[in-house]
């Protein structure tokens, strides 16, 4: 049985709108997409120069500061190993597409998070979007990227951004409503302002949840740098890609690898973060 009320012409008005706004905007895009690809290419070329092993031990020796003996030897013995499988210039590229995208994701969501914490209506407007966000498939964040910056590592970084920026923003409005009421009426009494109770008293008490979000948000960049190969991203997620096209199992298996290595090394490195910012008694 065909239905006899006409289709709502959500595709045709999807499209009329991507048109509008790149026939409009292509001046912005243009000019955000050069500035991009120009620091994308320079921070990866840079970081390639670096000899593999310098780069290895600066890693571990960070690592080791923030994480400790376990993680600094986890990221010595994963990057040499991913040396030794010809894969380095691809995983520099994947963490600087990484690294990048969780910057920006964090320059944006801390900040709306900390207004939906403390703006109920903001929180009331931006809680839906973020629930839509979180349940749209990832392959979907690649569609609205191509018709503004076209195939590359600028519409991955873009879509990456777009689809990690969630956790933060949530985990920073959790973290600020969750500081205990005593606290926020005691600054309030001893005459503190806005600023200073925000500066003072409910970003630090915050700082443990505001971090989980942090590597929520990292492991979401990763991931979604890996599936954005499908539209020219470089990096790990292409090695995969292009076994996959070529039925070279062993290929995507050493790259598969690769990425997981990656993943531990991030989320060990930000968990410790996570655990120095945990005020001293209190529990994990």
């Amino acid at each position: 049985m065909e239905w006899s009320v006409p289709k709502f012409p959500l595709d045709t008005l999807s499209d009329d709108g991507l048109d509008w706004l790149t026939e409009h905007g292509s001046w912005l895009t243009r000019a955000v997409s050069r500035t991009v690809s120009d620091g994308i290419d320079a921070l990866t070329g840079a970081l390639v120069a670096v000899p593999p092993w310098a780069a290895i031990a600066v890693a571990s020796l960070v690592t080791y500061r923030i994480g400790g003996r376990r993680v600094g030897l986890l990221t010595l013995a994963g990057l040499l190993f991913l040396w030794n499988l010809r894969l380095w210039q691809a995983t520099v590229e994947t963490l600087v597409l990484v690294v990048l995208a969780t910057v920006a994701a964090l320059a944006i969501g801390i900040p709306v998070g900390i207004a939906c914490a403390l703006n109920r209506r903001a929180w009331q407007a931006v809680a839906p979007v973020l629930d839509m966000m979180q349940t749209l498939p990832s392959f979907v964040y690649l569609i609205p990227a191509l018709p503004f910056f076209g195939l590359g590592a600028v519409s991955a970084c873009f879509a990456t951004i777009v689809f990690s920026v969630p956790p933060v923003i949530r985990l920073t409005a959790l973290g600020i409503r969750s500081v205990p009421a005593e606290l926020v009426e005691a600054c309030d009494a001893f005459g503190g302002s806005s600023t200073q109770k925000l500066v003072k008293v409910q970003l630090p008490l915050a700082l443990p949840t505001i971090m989980a979000g942090v590597n929520q948000t990292m492991m979401l960049a990763l991931s979604m740098v890996v599936i954005a190969a499908m539209i020219g991203a470089g990096g790990l997620g292409r090695a995969v890609w292009q076994s996959i096209q070529r039925l070279e199992a062993g290929a995507g298996f050493e790259a598969g690898i690769g990425i997981v290595i990656v993943a531990v090394i991030l989320d060990r490195t930000t968990q410790a973060l996570a655990a120095r910012a945990r005020p001293p008694g209190t529990a994990a």
